[in-house]
């Protein structure tokens, strides 16, 4: 596949940043390991494998009534409903609610659907100040870029770039220690909390039987932003719904599970509306907004069950290609195998055909993937998806249909074999090729190819016939 000039440079980008480069393979590591340990301190961990792939199976399939049953019981409870086909009836539909209520001041717990509808960039264009409270969210956000990972948005920072970061808002020099940092965050972050009109937050899952949005985080900000200001307003995509509390029950441990190895988050919080009169806190205005944005696409094709994904990250966390490139690499906000499956589906191959690509097709996401998502499955699905529809470059299909003429007659393959053993040796040593012409060039610029042997094996085979021939 001749992958995008854009996505090279984010690539080369990528593979030359030492900060990158030492940050992924430690933090990709110790979140590996954590799940493997959690792993295999429940015994029957595999069959709760089975069983909350059956059950994301099952909501997808009856997906309509189960959002129609959690809309009605949200506005049985006082709150408000609203679906929105795409990003951008979302974001009008916000800032609707913003225009209604005289807001001038957002507060946003970490939500990668906000990203996706770059929420943020929209609201600050209407002169609406927006404040990201997740930590990571918070030190990307002062430096402008996107996450780089599901669950932690800033692993590529390192303590002497968010001191940087944090010293420019202070105006004053912070030193790298953790504990500074996370004070300083703190101080700044509180006066946020009592001075925003609305809090935004995503919604982990949405509970269909009782019309309550789960929020599952390991700080006290996704509390705060729902509790603080006077309107909550929580996004969601139509897929992060489950029937039941049992389910949720069941699906929530697989998520921190495969997250980050723990048996439960520090926080798990469950909303239910808004404030009741005899509620101490809580806003008195909850909308819930469900968004499609291509995801009814999905349904009934090929790639119904990417819809299951939890984003627990797990798969980014065992990627070879995720450890090298980093999570902007990919151009898009959901990186790793899930990214490479997911975004070529909601913003199609002209844009994102590179992604399919971008994988070593191991299958260590598939195996990890607490919902069994058959993600290298689906890889290959979107590169013959991309072939059949004629996405493929130019020589890439002459050189499949020169393949096929010579593969068909014996004489010319042969042929073809002689010329490349004696031409192969003109492009490195006599035992690898290292400076491979053309589109081979791409790959013997990070690694060696062998050099085919000397002697082909059908060569070998008629010699050792005319043996015994003799």
């Amino acid at each position: 596949m001749n992958l995008s000039a854009d996505f090279f440079r984010r690539v080369e980008s990528a593979l030359t940043d030492e900060q990158l480069q030492k940050a992924l393979p430690f933090t990709q590591d110790r979140l590996r390991t954590a799940r493997i340990q959690a792993a295999k301190e429940i015994d029957h961990f595999e069959s709760m494998r089975d069983m909350a792939s059956e059950m994301r199976m099952h909501t997808l399939e009856n997906l309509d009534s189960y959002l129609e049953q959690l809309a009605t019981n949200v506005r049985n409870h006082g709150g408000q409903a609203h679906f929105a086909r795409r990003d951008r009836d979302a974001v009008a539909c916000i800032q609707d609610i913003i225009r209604k209520t005289g807001a001038s001041s957002v507060i946003k717990s970490k939500s990668m659907m906000t990203e996706e509808i770059h929420l943020n960039k929209h609201l600050e264009n209407a002169g609406v100040k927006v404040i990201e409270s997740d930590l990571g969210e918070y030190i990307i956000q002062l430096a402008g870029e996107s996450p780089s990972h599901l669950i932690a948005p800033a692993i590529h920072k390192s303590r002497k770039q968010v001191s940087e970061l944090f010293s420019k808002v202070a105006n004053r020099e912070l030193s790298d220690r953790t504990e500074e940092l996370c004070q300083f965050a703190r101080e700044q972050l509180r006066s946020e909390f009592l001075q925003a009109d609305i809090g935004i937050t995503g919604c982990n899952f949405a509970v269909a039987e009782s019309g309550t949005i789960v929020l599952i985080s390991n700080e006290g900000n996704a509390r705060l932003t729902t509790t603080m200001p006077k309107v909550h307003i929580a996004l969601m995509g139509i897929e992060r719904i489950v029937p039941t509390w049992n389910d949720l029950g069941m699906i929530v441990p697989m998520l921190t599970w495969s997250a980050t190895g723990q048996k439960i988050s520090v926080y798990m919080t469950a909303i239910t509306g808004p404030r009741h009169q005899e509620d101490i806190d809580g806003p008195v205005e909850f909308h819930l907004i469900i968004l499609d944005n291509g995801r009814s696409d999905i349904l009934g094709t090929a790639y119904q069950e990417v819809l299951k994904c939890i984003r627990c990250g797990a798969c980014l966390n065992v990627c070879p290609v995720y450890r090298q490139i980093g999570g902007h690499a990919y151009g898009g906000v959901y990186s790793g195998p899930i990214g490479s499956v997911l975004t070529p589906l909601l913003g199609g191959y002209e844009e994102w055909g590179e992604l399919p690509y971008s994988s070593s097709l191991c299958g260590a996401c598939t195996e990890v993937c607490p919902v069994k998502i058959p993600l290298h499955d689906l890889l290959l699905e979107h590169r013959k998806d991309e072939v059949e529809q004629g996405h493929s470059p130019f020589l890439e299909k002459v050189a499949f249909q020169t393949f096929q003429q010579v593969t068909r007659h014996p004489a010319l393959y042969q042929a073809a074999v002689s010329m490349a053993q004696v031409g192969s040796r003109l492009f490195g040593s006599e035992q690898h090729i290292t400076d491979a012409p053309g589109p081979l060039a791409n790959w013997t610029e990070t690694r060696d190819l062998p050099q085919p042997a000397k002697q082909s094996f059908h060569s070998w085979w008629k010699k050792e016939r005319e043996k015994k021939h003799e």
